[in-house]
């Protein structure tokens, strides 16, 4: 164990400059024992659940360090050397999330291993490394696992392993990290949110330091401009990241409970970005508890957030949620636009009806910017698809930062080929290439434009556009969601000379090795556990599984098949149903029907019309969903159409069950949004 420093004279003088009078006048005995029996503020350790797990904290007991997948023996640690080639590890080292493990192990055993060494590590640190080693926001993250970590050792289960000499030390570098945390704050975003909490946690929990005061007015200033810069009008981050949206609000919570907790005001505006935060995170929960990972970020569950919004709010939709349907009141509406953050999510329903709350069907829709700082993937008009308890069409994640290695990982899962769009000959959407160290984004994003977002009872409609400034394609995409139960996906491809278009759809890693494609000269069919995707041929069409990957969380990639169907031309379509299913597969049969305009057969790319006969043990449906991708009036059948969207369900006896018409809709009943560069 590294020895801790006695307290010298230098050490004393500046312990006087650390603490507000009378507490800078006391004995180190004294202080630590006043802070041991304190009263009067309230506050709580948050711990990362991945990095507390024991068999975790007790590799770290000997010497045995564990971040991002990677396990190095460290016995003679060097603070300043990383043993792995990725900077995310050396920056785990230092963000010290194992302190807050450390004192729950103690907290649970009453075994002092654990505090000797959380003080030999932070001591350890506090004599070796510089302050501004590394970024601020792993500054702020540290300071953070310190309080968390104090919450525990001195504030909870006062321990005699804590040293008035320790404490001196403690605390002395706790002031001067927060110090220089509030004079290099990250300009902007995510670590500017989490820096600004840092410096209010400190302010809350020590305003016995010397500089509190100003801290917590300083902290409370920026944390406003800071939510109403980086939330969007819809409560989306600005990031676009649903997971970094998720870590921004967990920062803004924690501060908002710490006021409430100690009685302190908090300016009105921030509950307001706060609420449609919440807002965001309520819809955007798949029907399992978790959230899709898109853009950078990993996949995870939230729920806790929703509960934490609820003790401070009272809404019951996030209680709601919070508890997957147990208690409170299901949100008012099934499906819900994000038009700012240009995500939008529909979903059969909220378990208040036949289906279980894990059971409803549920797809997150991408059409929007790539987003503010680095974070965004090039991934437009991509989504993700649960249903019965099951991620089945999945955004791969993000895996990794690290770009070395013979295999550029990074670049791979941030580029369009890791994602549920269509590829236009192998290209990314947006100009990605190598700049000095690392790729970055060299070109304009493309342009986007949500044409329309529908949702009535039994049926949604989606419709995105996307120009990509790397190649003369314009992409567009229809969604259609048939009464809760599946979806057809139309996808255009219009251009004037001839393209590859590689149409991608990544599955779950629960689906490898379980995926059978079958055809005939009129549909592709794929089968994969609890989803059945059916496609009519057209010209040259091909299908393929491929080999793929998904990665739930950070340094995790998991293989996992992903759908190729791929065709070349000018003008192509891809016409798609996605039926998935919870125990026994549908018999599915999907065929398309001539569609006439001016007398002539219309090109499908121009309109099409799909006739899906599903039978399962409870019904036999004959559906007939007719998409138009240009003005004018077609014949079908027996049906005059002068509308771009037509269903209609029919029972095996030819009795018609729903029609859905989207012309016959008011304009008020549609939802444009157009954005560009």
């Amino acid at each position: 164990m590294s020895a801790v420093p006695v307290i010298d004279k230098t050490v004393k003088s500046f312990w006087i400059d650390v603490l507000k009078a009378p507490f800078n006048t006391w004995s180190p005995e004294e202080v630590l024992s006043y802070f041991q029996s304190r009263k009067g503020i309230t506050y709580f350790a948050v711990a990362d659940e991945a990095e507390i797990v024991r068999e975790k904290i007790d590799n770290i007991l000997a010497d045995r360090f564990s971040f991002n997948e990677e396990t190095y023996a460290l016995p003679e640690l060097n603070w300043l050397v990383n043993p792995s080639t990725d900077i995310e590890w050396s920056i785990m080292l230092h963000k010290f999330y194992y302190a807050v493990g450390l004192g729950i192990a103690f907290k649970e055993t009453g075994d002092h291993r654990y505090a000797e060494k959380w003080i030999e590590l932070t001591s350890s640190w506090i004599t070796t490394v510089p302050v501004d080693f590394l970024s601020s926001d792993v500054t702020g993250r540290r300071i953070q696992n310190w309080v968390f970590a104090h919450y525990y050792f001195v504030t909870e289960c006062p321990t005699e392993s804590v040293t008035p000499e320790f404490y001196v030390q403690f605390l002395t570098s706790l002031h001067q990290q927060t110090s220089y945390l509030c004079q290099h704050l990250t300009p902007a975003r995510n670590h500017r949110t989490l820096e600004l909490y840092t410096i209010f946690l400190v302010a809350v929990v020590f305003p016995e330091l010397k500089d509190s005061d100003y801290w917590l007015q300083f902290a409370t200033d920026e944390l406003l401009k800071n939510v109403q810069a980086d939330l969007l009008d819809d409560g989306v981050h600005c990031e676009l990241s649903t997971d970094y949206h998720h870590i921004v609000l967990r920062n803004f919570l924690a501060v908002k409970r710490l006021a409430v907790l100690n009685d302190i005001h908090l300016p009105s505006q921030m509950d307001d970005s706060i609420k449609k935060a919440l807002e965001f995170s309520v819809y955007v929960h798949k029907p399992d508890g978790t959230i899709p990972s898109l853009s950078d970020g990993d996949t995870g569950n939230f729920l806790s957030l929703l509960k934490q919004g609820y003790d401070l709010y009272g809404c019951e939709e996030m209680l709601y949620v919070a508890t997957q349907g147990k208690h409170g009141i299901a949100p008012a509406y099934r499906s819900k636009a994000f038009p700012s953050g240009g995500y939008f999510i529909l979903r059969s329903g909220w378990g208040e009806d036949v289906d279980a709350y894990q059971d409803e069907r549920y797809l997150a829709f991408d059409c929007g910017a790539l987003g503010a700082g680095n974070h965004g993937h090039l991934d437009l008009l991509s989504f993700e698809m649960a249903a019965y308890g099951q991620s089945l069409i999945v955004d791969p994640g993000r895996y990794t930062y690290d770009e070395s290695g013979e295999t550029n990982w990074r670049v791979l899962f941030r580029g369009t080929s890791y994602h549920n769009t269509v590829m236009v000959d192998g290209k990314n959407q947006t100009c990605y290439e190598f700049h000095k160290e690392k790729f970055k984004i060299k070109g304009p994003q493309p342009d986007y434009e949500l044409k329309a977002f529908v949702s009535r009872p039994g049926f949604d409609y989606l419709h995105g556009i996307a120009r990509s400034n790397e190649y003369p394609v314009v992409h567009e995409r229809k969604i259609v969601f048939v009464n809760g139960e599946y979806w057809v996906i139309c996808d255009v491809l219009r251009a004037d000379d001839a393209y590859n278009y590689d149409l991608l759809f990544h599955l779950a890693a629960s689906a490898q090795g379980k995926v059978s494609l079958d055809s005939d000269q009129h549909c592709f069919s794929v089968d994969a556990p609890h989803l059945v995707m059916v496609q009519p041929v057209y010209k040259s069409a091909t299908v393929s599984e491929e080999g793929g990957y998904i990665s739930p969380t950070y340094g995790v990639k998991q293989q996992a098949p992903v759908i190729k169907f791929t065709q070349q031309g000018a003008e192509c379509c891809f016409y798609t149903v996605i039926y998935p299913y919870k125990n026994e597969r549908p018999t599915l049969t999907v065929s398309s029907i001539p569609v006439f305009k001016n007398h002539e057969t219309c090109k499908p790319y121009a309109a099409s019309c799909l006739v899906i006969i599903s039978e399962t043990e409870d019904h036999v449906y004959r559906d007939m969903v007719f998409v138009a991708n240009e003005p004018g009036e077609f014949k079908v059948e027996h049906y005059a159409i002068n509308s771009p969207i037509f269903f209609q369900r029919e029972d095996e006896q030819g009795q018609l069950l729903a029609q859905f018409d989207y012309a016959s809709l008011n304009v008020s009943e549609t939802i444009k949004y157009r954005q560009g560069n």
